[in-house]
């Protein structure tokens, strides 16, 4: 399987401080009005399916998932959006394919090991994995044991990574709150019973995050730890539409952030947002 997450924001008044985007791809133009980044400028400028979590503010534990495919170089939406449940403080900026939210002068919070907050930017869609042999998707599946385990003790060399006890060593594991089978150490929790890999911080730079995952959720009112959590229609809607050989990358933006960066981005136009 794969063991890691990639295949690999008077004298007293504060500075203005640009939405980090905007100054990171330098698209700010003269005035008040700014051009879209050139599409060819964007690390995601080859997605051709992308899902968006959009949720009502920073501090919100829920929001709404749409699917979407560029077709004729026009995002459409593909059925309709469906709740979600994220961390329970909410969201704040993490680290994937958009700048740096700590070289750029990002708003909002970012995003740290145990603060409860999902990661909000754009990020490559990993291995999709289960507590079955297989699962209907075209994505890399990988079947979890008991002995799989995502790695979040952040001093660890293994840290945000996804390893078999087995072959690591039960040493390595220790300390790690992620075991893959839930349903094993946690008396049958099925969260993991299907999910796959948001690559969140995918360099595993210490402290910023790790085990991001899009899963099940329990109930619709119960938050995570900084996941993505859905029902499992939803879930097996995604796993069957994702298509590894149409670069699909996962968006998670509060409303005002996503409408404010939309355009720079060149992420679709929502129908409504929370």
């Amino acid at each position: 399987m794969n063991s890691s997450f990639p295949r690999p924001p008077a004298a007293a008044r504060k500075p203005r401080r640009w939405p980090f985007a905007l100054v990171a791809f330098g698209i700010l133009a003269s005035g008040c009005a700014s051009a879209p980044a050139p599409r060819s400028a964007l690390p995601w400028s080859n997605a051709r399916q992308v899902v968006v979590v959009v949720t009502p503010d920073w501090d919100a534990d829920h929001g709404t998932l749409g699917t979407y495919e560029r077709i004729d170089g026009h995002w459409q939406l593909v059925g309709e959006r469906q709740p979600v449940t994220v961390g329970r403080n909410g969201s704040g900026w993490g680290l994937g394919l958009h700048p740096d939210p700590q070289t750029h002068a990002a708003t909002g919070p970012i995003k740290h090991e145990g603060d409860g907050r999902s990661p909000a930017g754009v990020f490559g869609i990993g291995d999709a994995f289960g507590y079955a042999q297989h699962a209907d998707t075209a994505l890399p599946y990988d079947a979890m044991q008991d002995s799989h385990y995502c790695i979040d003790v952040d001093g660890s060399p293994l840290y945000n990574r996804i390893v078999d006890a087995r072959s690591v060593g039960t040493a390595a594991v220790a300390g790690s709150t992620e075991p893959m089978r839930l349903d094993v150490h946690a008396a049958g929790d099925q969260r993991y019973r299907l999910g796959f890999v948001i690559e969140q911080n995918p360099q595993a730079r210490r402290g910023a995050g790790s085990c991001i995952f899009a899963h099940l959720w329990k109930k619709p009112t119960e938050s995570t730890a900084g996941c993505t959590a859905m029902d499992d229609p939803t879930m097996a809607r995604l796993l069957g539409w994702l298509r590894p050989d149409r670069h699909p990358v996962f968006v998670l933006l509060p409303a005002s952030e996503y409408a404010s960066l939309r355009d720079a981005w060149q992420l679709p136009t929502l129908e409504s947002v929370p």
